[in-house]
């Protein structure tokens, strides 16, 4: 891991966090986007599904809600964030692991997992990190196992075009606003890498990624 790597929280300051949930309900929508992405990924009964940079486990929980005879892990490098996170699953009454860890440096080993889903989280890393991170998704992704990521990503229309030009000042949203997701996917290894939805929110295009290892 890069000796220069620095986490950024869900909303950039810590303060924050706490806001985090009530944002992304009523500003996001993401409980909408996220059973979205949980549909795309086709998750059957039995699969190990890893959602990377978990957050408050919303998707996590709807995962397993979802399909409840998944295996389902959260991981997330924010132990403030995973408190709550701890505490939303405990109040759900499901099953799930959570752990802490940094997207770019998984403890898993190979293999492990049929799915892995995540949001909004890649464009909180600059382009090193989005390789690694990629890298690593890929590394513990069984054969035949899937990536399904949803986030900020090339403007499709005059509003969203506006927005994203606020958005790429900064260095970590910069490759997502370009649409260069899928060239970093596809330099993991991964085949069949698609854009295969997009949701217009209030900070901007939302793309819906699925890649796949090869067999």
């Amino acid at each position: 891991m890069s000796t220069t790597y620095k986490y950024i929280p869900a909303l950039g300051l810590d303060w924050l966090t706490p806001l985090y949930d009530p944002l992304s309900k009523w500003v996001m929508r993401d409980e909408y986007f996220k059973r979205q992405l949980i549909h795309q990924a086709r998750i059957e009964a039995g699969h190990h599904v890893l959602d990377l940079g978990c957050g408050t486990a919303t998707l996590t929980i709807l995962i397993k809600q979802m399909q409840p005879e998944a295996v389902v892990v959260g991981l997330d490098g924010d132990p403030k964030v995973l408190e709550i996170a701890r505490r939303k699953v405990a109040q759900a009454g499901v099953e799930i692991t959570l752990d802490q860890g940094l997207a770019s440096q998984l403890s898993y080993s190979d293999n492990s997992f049929d799915r892995v889903l995540s949001s909004l989280v890649w464009h909180h890393l600059n382009r090193e990190n989005k390789r690694r991170a990629t890298r690593e998704a890929f590394r513990v992704l069984r054969p035949g196992g899937e990536l399904h990521l949803v986030d900020f990503g090339k403007p499709h229309n005059a509003a969203a075009y506006l927005i994203s030009r606020l958005m790429s000042g900064a260095e970590e949203a910069r490759d997502n606003i370009q649409g260069l997701l899928p060239n970093i996917f596809s330099e993991a290894g991964f085949v069949q890498v698609a854009e295969v939805g997009r949701a217009m929110t209030v900070f901007g295009t939302l793309s819906f990624y699925q890649a796949r290892k090869p067999d």
